[in-house]
């Protein structure tokens, strides 16, 4: 569910900048990172070069709390990256805010990650034996001390001399002196495009950053590719190779905007294939179609159209609610879903709804949500999910909880069924969502079958 603390958090978006000719840097940052919000919402930065000088501002907070004061004048600059963020490693804190900025025997360096190290642990433990210091507990930051501790002369050099150390997912933009720098894992994990318009290039996470800056010209970065731009243009080589590919295929199911493409494919059109196929595989007697917005929105209209059954906006959601927060009690815990959302008794009252979403996480906040659905007088609620079950842990860059504490490790369909006040559950099969995404073989599907594309480390989320 995506409405809610229990819900999947993916881990940042970013933004990089070049201008051939000085402009306001920061101000075309924000309206970037603003388009990628949904991507992080606990802390928000931006990084740039103001005449000689490196600088840095970031702060917890969404986009237009934390950066609002860089539309109030113009930073005249010719480079930046941003960053919004939310915490996988390291937890909310401010010293784990991005971009990271150094001085070191390599230049000035700024950095925005968008993924996880899953080796984190073990280069860290190498390195603070070697009497390395860490500021920050972010995995990010481990990329800048193997940068440093190089013997290679040059930025570039030891960028690709330590990217074989880094296992895991890695879409992020880095400022090296007067240069942007773009690179992407060799696995794909996390998406990336890059772009231009008039003398401007842009990399972001997602093409609506590049919509709002009405880039139109893009094309994803490459898995492995590392892309440089400066003064003199732009530089492209492949410096990784892996395998195979693996696109996290929940960027397509929920992370990512309705209105962009990652992985060059158009999400909106995705999730509505996906909300098809959860009608194909399964004829269930009802009167709408339901979404739970706004991850469910395109999938049930997808539902909806192939079942031949109406689709309603039975639930309304409050887009001025802000973030979850957690409760000690259950009452307190049903008003926080009540603030977000909340049923259109005329819509549901008599009717047998199909209510449609993306995922299913602990079911706490499906149990409340079905629960308030069927006091507005809804006969029936059949909640039908987009996902497989969830059952494994994310290393590249989504915080999903425990294996114990996903509902699918220890209840049946049936029983979160029961569990929720359900009439009926049903997940899309891997299967089924393989066929959607057309080229499975490209995709990671670790969370629902266990089956990493790389070696992951043992420990607690896997209990």
């Amino acid at each position: 569910m995506s409405q809610s603390n229990e819900g999947l958090r993916h881990h940042c978006g970013v933004v990089g900048i070049y201008a051939s000719e000085e402009q306001n840097i920061p101000e075309q940052l924000f309206y970037g990172l603003f388009s990628l919000q949904h991507r992080g919402q606990e802390s928000a930065g931006i990084a740039y070069r103001n005449k000689d000088e490196l600088v840095a501002y970031k702060s917890l907070g969404m986009v237009s709390q934390v950066l609002g004061r860089y539309l109030s004048e113009n930073r005249a600059s010719t480079i930046g990256i941003g960053h919004v963020r939310y915490s996988t490693h390291g937890g909310n804190k401010l010293e784990n805010a991005q971009p990271i900025l150094v001085s070191c025997n390599k230049g000035d360096i700024a950095l925005a990650h968008n993924g996880n190290i899953s080796n984190t642990q073990t280069i860290k433990d190498r390195l603070e034996a070697e009497g390395s210091i860490f500021q920050s507990t972010s995995d990010s930051e481990l990329m800048l001390h193997l940068i440093a501790r190089s013997r290679k002369a040059t930025f570039p050099e030891a960028l690709k001399e330590i990217l074989p150390e880094l296992e895991g997912a890695y879409s992020m933009v880095m400022i090296f002196n007067n240069t942007l720098v773009a690179l992407r894992d060799p696995y794909g994990f996390r998406p990336l495009y890059i772009g231009t318009r008039e003398g401007m290039t842009v990399v972001a996470s997602e093409t609506c950053a590049l919509d709002i800056l009405q880039v139109r010209d893009y094309r994803s970065v490459k898995p492995g590719e590392l892309i440089l731009v400066d003064e003199n243009g732009m530089r492209s080589e492949i410096v990784m190779r892996s395998p195979r590919t693996a696109q996290c295929v929940f960027e397509l199911i929920y992370f990512a905007r309705p209105d962009s493409y990652v992985f060059d494919e158009s999400v909106h059109l995705m999730r509505k294939r996906m909300g098809a196929a959860l009608a194909s595989i399964e004829r269930t007697a009802c009167d709408i179609v339901v979404p739970i917005p706004d991850s469910g929105n395109s999938a049930a209209l997808g539902y909806a159209e192939a079942s031949g059954v109406p689709l309603e906006q039975g639930l309304t959601r409050n887009h001025y609610a802000g973030r979850s927060f957690i409760m000690p009690t259950n009452a307190q815990r049903e008003l926080v879903v009540r603030m977000k959302l909340h049923p259109v008794r005329s819509v549901i009252e008599g009717k047998r709804i199909v209510l449609i979403d993306d995922s299913l996480v602990r079911g706490t906040t499906s149990r409340t949500l079905v629960k308030l659905i069927k006091e507005a007088g809804a006969k029936e609620v059949h909640l039908r999910l987009t996902s497989p079950e969830l059952k494994w842990p994310c290393y590249f860059g989504i915080d999903i909880p425990t294996r114990s504490e996903l509902i699918s490790n220890t209840m049946s369909p049936d029983q979160i069924a029961e569990f929720i006040g359900a009439d009926s559950v049903v997940f899309l099969p891997i299967d089924k969502l393989a066929e959607c995404v057309g080229k499975p073989e490209s995709y990671c599907f670790a969370c629902f079958s266990g089956r990493y594309p790389i070696q992951v480390p043992s420990g607690e989320k896997e209990t």
